[in-house]
């Protein structure tokens, strides 16, 4: 079975089993191929978790969830030393971070330090206890879950933490038809005795993966393509070029690592849909979900009730496509 099929069989298995979310199967898929990190938000009961514990089964590799709690402490995720009385030694034990695929869920109910030693496992893949460091699997993904509902004994991510995910993903209701999907899915996992989601049909092996990811990096990308690419991120350095409203509305616009999210998350777009080539359609449809988390909005555009999305969009309606 060639690669593609694999992860053909792997998204058709992820959309089955999270109904109503395509998008973030999508997402999930395009964050693995690019050795990335996917911030997801949305209200509760919108399959955020189940959509992680499916990619996990469908997985060669281990999984764990973390529930993050104001109490957490840095320790609680990395591991920490025990001393043995027998021998007046101390041994690491390694936390829940040494682990292929890590649910981060309700990441904002962690405060400052937990998040710090997070962002350390994030962006160096390793982790520091003391004078030691250790280094993580090499398939390393972190999916963190936020409530955008409740704001009461949240901590808000710092924007270098935010920075570290490839993408930011916003889930919303499913409509009346997935609804009824969802139902149907319930009951026949209850008549079934299941707790957790059908067996994938595949498995995706880690050498697979990492097959893929070389296969994205070899796609073609244009070079107007790719002008424009970037011309997308420098838009938000200097929105007033683009028009006299967007003068003032953005007090910090996108760094060099949304251009290199962008670029690579296209081409595993590109990828996924068959193509060996990408095409505009990939850099336009992700361009919301790198950009979303990495803007900061003045206090204008705040005051007249703009959102991130609203500035994008605008953005996105004035570059000229090539």
């Amino acid at each position: 079975m060639s690669l593609h099929e694999t992860f053909r069989q792997l998204r058709a298995h992820l959309e089955s089993q999270v109904v109503g979310q395509a998008a973030l199967a999508e997402r999930l898929l395009i964050t693995l191929l690019c050795d990335g990190h996917l911030l997801v938000e949305g209200a509760p009961g919108l399959a955020k978790t189940r959509a992680v514990r499916v990619l996990a089964d469908s997985l060669e590799g281990d999984f764990q969830r973390i529930q993050f709690t104001p109490d957490l402490l840095p320790a609680d995720l990395t591991g920490t030393d025990v001393y043995r009385p027998e021998d007046g030694s101390f041994v690491f034990r390694e936390g829940p971070l040494f682990h292929n695929l890590v649910l981060a869920d309700e990441i904002n109910r962690a405060p400052a330090k937990v998040q710090s030693a997070l962002l350390e496992a994030m962006g160096e893949r390793q982790i520091s206890v003391g004078r030691q460091t250790f280094r993580l699997p090499t398939l390393f993904m972190v999916m963190a879950t936020q409530n955008p509902l409740e704001q009461e004994g949240t901590y808000p991510l710092p924007e270098a933490q935010l920075d570290r995910f490839l993408l930011h993903v916003r889930v919303d209701y499913p409509d009346a038809e997935a609804e009824r999907q969802i139902l149907r899915l319930n009951r026949e996992e209850a008549l079934a005795g299941r707790r957790l989601p059908a067996p994938p049909p595949v498995q995706l092996r880690q050498a697979e993966v990492f097959a893929a990811r070389q296969a994205v990096l070899e796609l073609h990308l244009a070079e107007p393509l790719e002008a424009y690419l970037v011309e997308l991120v420098l838009a938000t350095r200097a929105p007033a070029r683009y028009g006299d409203d967007l003068a003032g509305l953005l007090e910090w616009g996108a760094s060099p690592r949304a251009t290199l999210a962008l670029e690579r998350a296209a081409r595993a777009r590109a990828w996924l849909a068959g193509r060996d080539f990408v095409a505009p359609e990939d850099v336009q449809a992700l361009v919301p979900d790198v950009l979303r988390h990495r803007i900061l909005l003045a206090y204008e555009a705040e005051a007249d009730g703009l959102t991130a999305d609203d500035l994008i969009t605008r953005l996105l309606a004035r570059v000229a496509v090539p």
